[in-house]
Order: structure tokens, then sequence, then C-alpha cells
């Protein structure tokens, strides 16, 4: 650059993308001259999600890894552990692996890389001690309950109030109250 004498150099470009370049080019949205420019040598590698079995083997190089740069003695990685690690959908694809593994070595304080070192993304009801117990009616209860009684310490045991802020009639309102047993006026404050 900027000089007078011409310099040849044998040179190979490398691009990537996670985009679909071919319907791009039909849409318009990608210049089909260019597509032709890069695509010598297609490689096409599948997310993540679609390869389940290299999971396990990226985790534990992983492992390795960061057990090393961070001095830890990690040996291996809990059933749970894994099983959190297959399930997942994987949108960050290997830097995001990559990202948790080494969040998992730094909070582990034993030889094992249990599951609730793991991001709060990666966490199942079972690892966390938080599986759902009961049918679905009583939790539906349970859930409206709880925004009965958010809705009248907001309006301050008001049912009419409280009743608007939660879009029901004030017979509705009523007629739910009685049916969980809760009592208005213990949300009244005097002002």
């Amino acid at each position: 650059m900027g000089g007078e004498k011409i310099i040849r150099a044998d040179v190979r470009i490398i691009a990537a993308t996670n985009r679909n370049l071919e319907e791009m080019i039909v849409a318009g949205r990608f210049r089909q001259d260019l597509y032709y420019r890069l695509n010598v040598f297609p490689i096409h590698i599948p997310p993540l999600r679609d390869r389940k079995n290299d999971i396990l083997l990226l985790a534990n190089y992983f492992v390795d890894k960061y057990s090393r740069l961070h001095h830890k003695n990690i040996k291996r990685i809990s059933t749970p552990a894994i099983d959190m690690l297959t399930c997942y959908h994987w949108p960050g694809n290997v830097r995001e692996l990559e990202n948790c593994i080494e969040r998992a070595v730094l909070l582990s304080e034993d030889e094992v890389l249990h599951g609730h070192y793991l991001p709060p993304t990666l966490q199942t009801a079972e690892a966390s001690g938080t599986a759902h117990t009961g049918t679905l009616a009583e939790t539906l209860d349970k859930v409206e309950r709880e925004l009965l009684i958010d809705a009248l310490k907001s309006a301050r045991g008001n049912k009419a109030k409280a009743a608007k802020m939660l879009g029901l009639t004030e017979r509705i309102m009523g007629l739910r109250v009685q049916k969980h047993g809760i009592d208005a006026r213990r949300f009244r404050t005097n002002l």
C-alpha cells in the first residue's frame, strides 16, 4: 500500500457465517457475484444443538483446559450436569459451552463439576431442587391465591380496586377471595 512496486502475494480468505447465503441471494440481501467468489470450498458445520455427541467431548476438553488454567483439580462432570448440558439448546454454540464450563470450574469446590455450578439458563428444576410437585389444579390454585394477595396488598385491602387491577368483576373477586379464605381486612393500613 502506498508503494510504487507491485508485490505479489498468495493468500486464502476464510469467511464464515451462520446465515443461509443462498436464501439471502434470492431475497436480494446478498450479492450473487460475491457469493461465487467466496464459495470455493464450503464447509457446513451444524450447530452444537444438532451435535449432541460432541457436547460431552467438548465439555471434558474445556474442564481440563480451565482446571489447569485456574489451578483446580476437577476430575469429572456429574451425571446431572451432563444431562443439563445435553438437554440445553446452545444458541451460543461452542463459545457458550466454553464459557459455561469455565464458570462452573471457577465455582467448583471439589473434584466434581456439579449441575448447580452451571449458569441458571441451564438449570433444571431437578438439578436446582425445585422440582414441581402437585397437580396442575393445585398449582393454579396456589398461583391464583398469590395473585389475589398481591393485588389486595397493593390495593390496601380494597377488593374493588384489587379486582380492577386483576381485570375481574367485584363479584368474581369476592368469590375468589372467599374460595381461598383470604381476609382482605388484614391488608388495610391506617393512613
